[in-house]
């Protein structure tokens, strides 16, 4: 993807595409400022830290850094798979969320319907697979490098892309995510989050990895 090309060494935080009360009642202002001033920017320093005195990686984009996340050297590879992916998957994070969600349309939706039986069994399929996450991290709907749409879930930061996949929605299944508005509550706020999505972008992904 474009997006992660184009993030490189020293990394920065990106700004989010709205207000940070614009997804309110689904997710509140503090949990978004929290979650994107501190907890996204805590990633971004911690990765930069990672890599100064590593130079030989530093001109890698982070799709790149991620894929090879695995022979990185011994001192740096849990750092960069952790605070790597945490930036790349929040970076994901931000803009696949909208105040102006809507339903999907074209070739997107009628792939996850052909792959899932429906839209509303993708939603299930997907729901289930969140809620049933131990612990932290994410899941995702992923485009596989056979161009196969697939649920998944990733542990704590790991990021699709250290398996070459191409990311179309994912949401962040930690609880300094939700824990201030839903408190233990993670299956309110799976369902929740389904009124915010960016189907419009999700959408636009999807056809540009065709």
């Amino acid at each position: 993807m474009r997006e992660f090309e184009e993030l490189k060494y020293p990394y920065s935080l990106p700004p989010l595409p709205y207000s940070y009360d614009a997804l309110d009642p689904y997710i509140d202002q503090e949990t978004m400022n929290l979650h994107h001033t501190k907890h996204h920017q805590a990633y971004i320093d911690n990765l930069n830290k990672a890599l100064e005195n590593y130079p030989e990686f530093q001109n890698l984009n982070l799709k790149e850094l991620l894929e090879q996340a695995n022979s990185l050297p011994e001192e740096i590879k849990q750092k960069v798979i952790n605070h790597g992916g945490g930036h790349a998957n929040h970076t994901f994070f931000w803009p696949i969320m909208t105040p102006n969600s809507r339903e999907p349309q074209g070739i997107l939706r009628e792939d996850i319907e052909k792959t899932f039986g429906s839209f509303e069994k993708f939603k299930e399929e997907f729901f289930n697979s969140a809620l049933s996450l131990f612990g932290s991290g994410w899941t995702w709907l992923v485009l596989t490098p056979s161009k196969e749409l697939k649920i998944k879930n990733t542990p704590n930061q790991n990021s699709p892309l250290m398996d070459k996949e191409i990311p179309i929605i994912g949401i962040d299944l930690w609880e300094h995510a939700y824990y201030l508005k839903y408190r233990n509550k993670r299956a309110e706020y799976i369902q929740n989050w389904w009124e915010i999505v960016n189907w419009e972008r999700a959408e636009k992904i999807y056809q540009n990895s065709l």
